[in-house]
Order: structure tokens, then C-alpha cells, then sequence
């Protein structure tokens, strides 16, 4: 019997289960971009295909699926616990430059599109939200990544509240805010921007003040998820990084610092893909047992379960 492909380090050691998640006849992955997961640990996969909201559960079985209006445009995707206990998914969509709240069957709860800012949008000057959250009060928070390099602020009904950030490397600027996400682990929330093309993550206070950076350990920084007292960060070049509560490396889970340089990366020949390293990790969740799931930025997807065994 062939031994199980094993990843991590002592304290974060995986086995890769090969094979999860697999399509029925008839569907097929485009970019995966997305990943969450609810608290019955059922897995939702949001890629450019369509439909484009793909739902297995924590055994990897095919359960449904939704969101053809998402077709092209699926990018960021979180999970939300709502004040009265519902579970929603916000997701962008870059082609429609829309923020989309929906159930988790595919409902449209609430759209938010460009702000009625022309200050800082016009026809020339595009609007292509990357990622969102959520506020522990309920506002919502939209990263423009990759159009004017804002960060966008509505309350829970979108009326919009104040914007900040735009094109630069100073305390407050941003070059590519690809992913956001809302740190509960200390006295205070704090809004994390994955300022990737500065190569840094950027704390926010959640009125948009600067308070620090983080340079360490980062390659292209895409999104985070949050799990317990440490923060797992897909980055695009060819790793997840899991940090602890102070935001000090833990380990680095299937690095491939060779896959990022290969001519045509990201889309590269099937024959280099290896189930325990990645090549372009765009997303990640956690479920409850502490077991990992990566999304990569490929154009026929990939989605990978890794086990937690320690």
C-alpha cells in the first residue's frame, strides 16, 4: 500500500487526500478563487466557470451547486455569521464590479457596486473589487485590487461610510489590495489588506487609520483565514503561510519556489502539478477539525484537501 503524502511541520503536519472533491460528469472548474467553508464544515468553492459556486461536504462529495451570473467574474469570497446566527457569502465579482451578499443556496440578499465616488472613478478609471468582510458591527469592506487600489467602507445596509487608501507605498497606500479580512485576536478588531504587489500585509484600524505593516515571510500575499490564534495566508507564489498569534512564522505548507518561475505560470503542463506541493494558491479555509483547503489561480482550477494529523 503506497504511504500517504505528508506536509507541514511537527506541530502543523497534513496528509494530502488525493482526489477530494471531485466534479460530476458535465462540470468543470474554471479559475478557482475562492473557498469557504460553513459550520457544518460542507466546503463552497467560488471559480470563474459556471456555475460558479461549487458545494461539497467535508467528505468530499458533490452536493450542488449555483451562481451562473458569477460566470467570469468569481473572485473573492468569505463566510459570515450574521448577528441573528444565519450564515451568509459575500462575494466579488470583477467582471460585473459588484459586492453580492447571498444565502447559502444562492439567494441575493443585498448588491453593492461601484461608490458615487468620481473623485476617484470615472469611465477611464475602473472599479474591480478583489475580496470583502465583515465588520464586527455588521459594515461591510470592499478591497479595489485591482483597479484604483482603495478600500471601500458601507454600513451592513450599503450606505457607504468613507473609502481610503490609492496607489503608493507609504502608511496608507496600497498597490493591489487583493484580499481583507477582520483580525478578532486581540483587544481590538483591525482590518488586514493584503497589499500584495507591495508585497506586505497592512493593518488598518476598522475607520481606515494606518496603524503598522507586516513584511516578514510573505510572497504575493493573496487573502487570509483566520483559525483560532493563527492566521493561514495563501501566497501566490507557490506556498500557504501559517502564522501564530503575533504574527511569527509557523510553517510554510507545500512550497514550490521553482513553480512561480516556469514559463506560463500559472497555467502550466498537468505533468508538473504535484498533489503535495502548490503553484498558485488564491484562497484558503479551515474547518473545525483543523483540516486545510486551498484554491489555486489555474484556468481549469484546483482545489486540494490537506488533513490535519497533529
Amino acid at each position: 500500500m503506497p504511504q500517504p503524502l505528508v506536509i507541514g511541520s511537527r506541530t502543523h503536519s497534513y496528509e494530502v487526500a488525493e482526489g477530494w472533491g471531485a466534479l460530476p460528469p458535465g462540470l468543470a472548474f474554471g479559475y478557482t478563487h475562492g473557498v469557504c467553508v460553513d459550520a457544518d464544515d460542507n466546503v463552497y468553492v467560488h471559480h470563474t466557470g459556471k456555475p460558479s459556486v461549487v458545494v461539497f461536504d467535508r467528505d468530499g462529495r458533490f452536493r450542488t451547486s449555483w451562481g451562473d451570473q458569477f460566470q467570469g467574474g468569481a473572485h473573492g469570497f468569505y463566510l459570515h455569521r450574521e448577528a441573528d446566527g444565519r450564515q451568509c457569502l459575500y462575494c466579488t465579482d470583477t467582471k460585473r464590479a459588484l459586492m453580492v451578499k447571498t444565502t447559502l443556496d444562492g439567494e441575493v440578499l443585498l448588491e453593492i457596486g461601484r461608490p458615487d465616488r468620481p473623485d476617484l472613478y470615472d469611465d477611464k478609471r475602473r472599479y474591480t473589487p478583489t475580496d470583502v468582510c465583515v465588520g464586527p458591527n455588521g459594515d461591510i469592506y470592499v478591497s479595489d485590487g485591482y483597479g484604483q487600489y482603495y478600500v471601500h467602507q458601507w454600513d451592513a445596509r450599503g450606505a457607504y461610510i468613507r473609502s481610503w487608501g490609492g496607489r503608493g507605498s507609504a502608511p496608507g497606500q496600497l498597490i493591489e489590495p487583493h484580499g481583507i479580512s477582520v483580525n478578532l485576536r486581540g483587544a481590538e478588531p483591525e482590518l488586514y489588506v493584503a497589499d500584495r504587489r507591495n508585497h506586505r500585509i497592512q493593518v488598518f484600524t476598522m475607520d481606515g487609520r494606518h496603524k503598522r505593516f507586516m513584511e516578514h515571510n510573505l510572497d504575493l500575499p493573496c487573502s487570509f483565514y483566520f483559525f483560532g490564534d493563527e492566521v493561514y495566508i495563501p501566497d501566490l507564489d507557490s506556498r500557504v503561510t501559517v502564522l501564530d498569534a503575533q504574527d511569527r512564522l509557523v510553517t510554510h505548507l507545500g512550497e514550490d519556489q521553482q513553480a512561480y518561475k516556469q514559463q506560463g505560470w500559472p497555467n502550466l503542463p498537468k505533468a508538473y502539478f504535484r498533489p503535495d506541493k502548490f503553484s498558485s494558491p488564491h484562497g484558503v479555509c479551515v474547518d473545525s477539525r483543523g483540516d486545510v483547503y486551498v484554491v489555486e489561480w489555474i484556468s481549469d482550477g484546483r482545489l486540494t484537501k490537506l488533513v490535519r494529523r497533529s
